[in-house]
């Protein structure tokens, strides 16, 4: 009987990882770094306790596989930034982590070369080293919290954080977002159930209690104190969009039943855009829309935009792909992207400053 494999029956092999602290060593958080991060995380708290009068907008590629073009394209962001900071906060969208039906690419920390030969350890260097580059430019970021191992390795990077629609669900995710030092913000189901959300603003606010790793690599018992500024991501579900202000009121109300505060940020891709990236500038006019008209409760957007227009798949040549071009969901180009907010500020700069009275 000693001879009967009973552990690990499926795992092919098993790899020694670098420690979180190892690739902080390696690759340190600067002073101008350190400050970009607590300043974008302190600007969105001031927003979701309405001390803030601005609006804060995710925006960037679905995912990034191109470092060059991202540095590109925070570039670009951070001028406009600093153009509409008055009235509306640009935290960047550096999503490496995608999260997949049934299989793909799972993005550019699980496989950075685009090839199937999963250099997990690359792909920490590559995106924590992006992630630095960023800040340093004093442009915030924000990325999706799916594996619940990989923010010990990133996190001090991040000021804002989302859970994505398949996994707000998942006790492992929101015992995860009890313990980050950032906002979170928590998608609605994929069949647009606004149950899931509401479920998960209540646990993260409470401590928790998990497996998970220190710095030093090592299993260990994470007590959390819980995280007060989880809020609502609408983007829509079932082949319906829901971000018309009938369904932000019905998701105000599911909110304040449950006691939480209004707090929602509208998703304007995915089925908000029927994935279609020409429909999310037509989304951010409608919530431009309301907050003119005297919505209170959408303090956050986010939008898909990259260099350039659409999408594209991965090929087998490498060679062959687009600069610039989103290799996930379609994305809007930088011109289309830098009209939209331009537009957004022109219209809510003199009326956001009077909303919070």
């Amino acid at each position: 009987m000693s001879g009967i494999k009973i552990d690990n029956v499926n795992v092919a092999s098993q790899e020694p990882l670098i420690t979180p602290k190892a690739l902080k060593a390696e690759l340190p958080l600067s002073p101008a770094a350190a400050k970009t991060v607590a300043e974008g995380r302190q600007a969105i708290y001031d927003i979701l306790d309405r001390k803030d009068h601005r609006l804060f907008i995710v925006v960037g590629p679905c995912s990034i596989h191109d470092v060059k073009a991202a540095r590109e394209y925070a570039e670009k962001l951070k001028a406009l930034a600093d153009e509409v900071s008055d009235t509306l906060l640009l935290v960047m969208r550096v999503y490496f982590e995608k999260p997949r039906t049934t299989v793909g690419w799972k993005g550019l920390i699980n496989d950075p070369h685009l090839n199937d030969t999963f250099d997990i350890e690359q792909g920490l260097h590559i995106g924590r080293r992006l992630l630095l580059d960023i800040a340093e430019l004093g442009l915030p970021a924000a990325t999706e919290a799916l594996d619940p191992i990989s923010p010990q390795y990133l996190q001090d990077t991040i000021s804002w954080s989302a859970i994505g629609a398949r996994t707000t669900e998942s006790q492992t995710h929101r015992e995860m977002s009890s313990g980050l030092s950032v906002p979170i913000g928590f998608k609605n189901g994929t069949d647009g159930s606004l149950d899931v959300v509401v479920n998960a603003m209540q646990s993260v606010s409470y401590p928790h209690n998990f497996l998970g790793i220190d710095q030093e690599g090592r299993g260990t018992i994470i007590r959390t104190k819980g995280n007060a500024y989880g809020h609502a991501v609408l983007r829509g579900g079932g082949g319906k969009p829901n971000y018309d202000s009938v369904s932000v009121t019905l998701c105000e109300q599911a909110l304040e039943k449950a006691g939480l505060r209004p707090s929602i940020m509208v998703d304007c891709s995915h089925a908000n855009s029927s994935k279609d990236p020409g429909l999310q500038p037509l989304v951010m006019q409608d919530i431009t829309s309301q907050i003119v008209e005297g919505n209170t409760s959408i303090q956050g957007l986010m939008v898909e935009s990259h260099l350039n227009w659409g999408n594209q798949p991965i090929s087998a040549n490498l060679d062959e792909l687009q600069y610039g071009v989103s290799v996930t969901d379609a994305c809007i180009d930088w011109q289309t992207t830098e009209t939209a907010i331009r537009e957004m500020h022109a219209k809510l700069k003199d009326v956001l400053p009077n909303r919070n009275q």
